[in-house]
This record gives C-alpha cells, structure tokens and sequence, in this order.
C-alpha cells in the first residue's frame, strides 16, 4: 500500500499554484519524442497551455512502466503510459495515487507485422511459421489473448525471443515470419531496412478481436484532487494539440523538431500519421470525442487481460480510469 501522506506532500509542494500565476505541470512521455509526440509540443507552440493558465516541460520517458511510478511517487503531476500497465501497476499496488483520465489511443499500437512474402498476411497464416517477440514487449504481452481471441494453436507456432533492436533486422532478413511490436513503429523500422512496403502485413490487434485500449493521459490523484481545473484546463489543450496535429502534421512535426533536431522529419511524419490514422481518430472518437472509454469494451478487455494477469483483487474500472476531468465533448473533437 502506498504511503499517501508522504506522496500527498510531494506532489503539493512540487506543484502547487496560485490564481495569480502559470501552473507548473511537468509531463512525462513514455517514449522518444518520436511522431506522435508532436501533438504534445504542438500545444505548447501554438498556445493552448498558456491558454488554460499552464507552463507545461514535456520530459521523455524510458516505457510505461517508467511513467507510472513517476507519477504515483508525485514526482509528476501529469504522464502518458498504457492503460494496460497502469491497471496492472494499480492491481499490484493498491492505492497507488494515479489514475487515467484521457484515452489517447482508442485503439492500442500492439501488433503483429510480418511479410506477406514469407507467408503472412493474417493472424492463421501465423501458425506453422516463427514469430520473433522481445519478452518485455507490450505487444507480446498480449499475443495470448489475441491468439485466443483468433483460435490460433500456439503450439504451431514457434516462438523466437529476440531482443528490441534485432527484431525488425530478423524480419527483414527472412530469419523470422513475423514479430510482435508497435504498428507506427515496426512498420517504419522494416522500411527504412529496405523491405518493399507492400510486403509488410500490419495485423493490428485491436482489429482482430482484442479489445484492449492504448495509451492514456493519466494524473497524479493528489495533484488532481487538489487541481481540477487545471487537469481539465491540462485535458482541452491536449485535445487542441491532437486537433492541430491531425489538420496540419507537418505544422506539428516541426514543433518535434524544435526539441529533437536529430529527427528524420519526414519519418516522424509518417509515423505520426500513422498513429492519427490506425490509433487516434476511430469510429469512435470520431463520434464521441476523444478521450472517453465505453464501459463494455473496458469490462471486456478486462476479461482479456484476465486471460494473461492473475489479478490479486476482482477487476474494477472507476479504479483506472475517470471521465471527472473530461472536457465537453464539442472541446475533444478531433476534426
């Protein structure tokens, strides 16, 4: 059980705020500032922070399972990690201050991607070949329940584990089938390799029978019971960044480049459309807005992350994910 006394203090006296001036919100990323962190810096470049009263420093991250803690320890107010991990985090650690309140990725990036001339192009073609998969994966954390959700026998496929940075080589070298990975960036990786885009078979998860969500902004309880409007304040400019970034991305991709020079522009476009297009703007958020959940997908994929996590208390959603601090709905359209 986290100690809340101790991160309660923390996160006030690193954060606290006055009517009279800017609130400090440091942001923890999960990753690089790769393509689809452009929205983020876009928000910042064309004031809709400063807007909502917020001075928002946007630090990389090291992965989900860096974000999370980062913010149940108070060292940030704000952060965004997969919601799988955190729910997993909160079931492991009761009472951990943090909870998602923005779903980001309607559709999560997990996902298989081989090459059709070897032989995959759906998730049956998997049987009888190799699947490369890293074991911290995120997406190789979930293949079981894809593959059940799919009827794929497992015991027909031979698994290689393989390490991050000789995954996509193995692939395009024909050493494995496929592999499991992020979308928007095995995709990317196969091609700078030189394999033929039209080779490469992109088996988005989320399309196949999973149910899971993605990535999400989540908040430091303590720092959000404390600072409503500046979360919600925090939220519109979030959804402002994504609007931006989905009607001009390579305004927003300038904005990346400001804060990582090194980036192939023209690559992080493309991984950033990517994103847009297979994980940010669905059916869904196109009606809805984003950043809500609809509650029988969630009991499902609850139900599906049972089927790989033994969860040490019975599952419950209001406990890793609030829409308290949502904006109206017209304020999260993405177009």
């Amino acid at each position: 059980m986290f100690k809340h006394a101790i991160i309660a203090s923390a996160a006030t006296l690193a954060f606290a705020s006055t009517a009279s001036a800017e609130t400090d919100l440091p942001f923890a990323l999960d990753w690089k500032f790769e393509g689809p962190s452009a929205p983020y810096f876009a928000a910042i470049d064309n004031g809709h922070f400063e807007a909502a009263g917020l001075n928002v420093e946007i630090s990389a991250g090291q992965g989900s399972l860096d974000a999370i803690p980062k913010l149940a320890t108070g060292a940030f107010p704000v952060g965004f990690a997969d919601i799988n991990s955190l729910i997993k985090f909160l079931d492991q650690n009761p009472g951990a201050p943090v909870i998602a309140v923005m779903m980001v990725y309607d559709k999560p990036p997990f996902a298989v991607v081989g090459r059709k001339s070897l032989g995959v192009s759906m998730p049956k073609d998997l049987e009888g070949r190799i699947l490369g998969a890293p074991p911290p994966d995120g997406a190789w954390a979930q293949f079981p329940a894809f593959a059940s959700a799919n009827g794929l026998d497992v015991d027909k496929i031979t698994v290689n584990p393989v390490g991050f940075p000789t995954r996509e080589p193995m692939l395009a070298e024909g050493n494995v089938d496929a592999v499991t990975g992020f979308s928007f960036s095995s995709f990317l990786n196969l091609v700078r390799l030189g394999v033929p885009e039209d080779d490469i078979s992109t088996i988005l998860m989320a399309d196949y029978g999973l149910a899971l969500y993605g990535n999400a902004i989540i908040v430091n309880t303590d720092f959000a019971s404390a600072n409503p409007d500046a979360v919600k304040g925090f939220l519109t400019a979030i959804a402002a960044g994504w609007r931006d970034a989905i009607a001009n991305p390579a305004d927003a991709i300038e904005s990346l480049i400001k804060r990582n020079p090194a980036a192939d522009a023209a690559l992080e476009q493309r991984r950033l459309q990517l994103a847009i297009d297979a994980n940010v703007v669905t059916d869904y958020t196109s009606a809805n807005g984003m950043g809500g959940i609809d509650d029988a997908r969630m009991a499902k994929a609850l139900e599906q992350l049972a089927e790989t996590y033994e969860f040490k208390s019975a599952p419950d959603a209001s406990l890793y994910f609030t829409d308290a601090y949502l904006p109206d709905k017209g304020e999260r359209m993405l177009k």
